[in-house]
């Protein structure tokens, strides 16, 4: 049985307006003001792959200068009416030619690179995004563990989807969000860290430190599997 990929429509797009960060989601982003804190200079941030907007808002409220993009008309539709005094642009696909090269400070990329299936397209638009950097710039590609599609978590269930144990790199795997009204499982691929190794070698981009967040038991969630098992993976990178 298949399932669409449900990102790009009013519904789903509604549902992620409504999230904000609960959960599992929570871990995500818990961890996100001490590392930019500590590595990005300046205030001008791209928000790749912005969704409805709640990254964007994110950043914003740390005191960035922050613009949106993502190729979903739906997902910006609703991000321009939750946050109405932002910036959010709709984009072709990889299409960057309205930002000057060397203009951003840091560019985010929460989730963006796990519905993107194949690796030369994946490079291409890691390189481009790198363009954008200044010389100093930083790189916050925040993304799913293959361990996420294997477990159960606090906001995320995959039981009814035993493929997903045998997805290799680029295959396809399904997950159920359980924080929002909208239970249409949500398609994404799987990629191990090995290929994100080798995509930010090929994108010309370094390393600088990856982070991987686990709950703590005095948070006020019921964790599942988020005490031992990493749900998200942080890279750091550079020019």
């Amino acid at each position: 049985m298949s399932f669409p990929n449900v990102y790009d429509d009013i519904q789903r797009a509604e549902a992620y307006a409504t999230l904000e960060f609960p959960g599992t989601y929570y871990l995500a982003y818990r961890d996100l003001p001490a590392i930019i804190a500590e590595h990005v200079k300046g205030r001008f941030v791209l928000d790749f792959g912005c969704g409805a907007g709640r990254s964007t808002v994110f950043l914003k409220k740390l005191g960035f200068d922050a613009v949106g993009i993502d190729i979903s008309p739906s997902m910006i539709e609703v991000a321009r009416k939750a946050d109405p005094h932002g910036s959010y642009e709709l984009v072709d696909d990889g299409d960057f030619s309205r930002f000057v090269p060397g203009s951003f400070d840091c560019i985010l990329c929460a989730f963006a690179f796990d519905n993107i299936p194949d690796n030369d397209k994946r490079v291409g638009l890691l390189r481009r995004l790198r363009e954008l950097l200044n010389r100093d710039g930083r790189i916050i590609l925040l993304g799913s563990t293959p361990e996420i599609y294997t477990h159960e978590w606090a906001s995320f269930t995959t039981q009814d989807f035993p493929q997903n144990h045998t997805a290799r790199s680029g295959g396809t795997v399904r997950i159920v969000m359980k924080d929002v009204a909208d239970h249409r499982p949500v398609v994404d691929f799987v990629w191990f860290h090995e290929d994100y190794l080798r995509l930010f070698a090929a994108a010309g981009l370094h390393l600088i430190a990856s982070h991987k967040p686990l709950g703590r038991e005095d948070e006020p969630y019921r964790w599942q599997t988020e005490l031992s098992i990493a749900p998200w993976v942080i890279y750091l990178l550079g020019r």
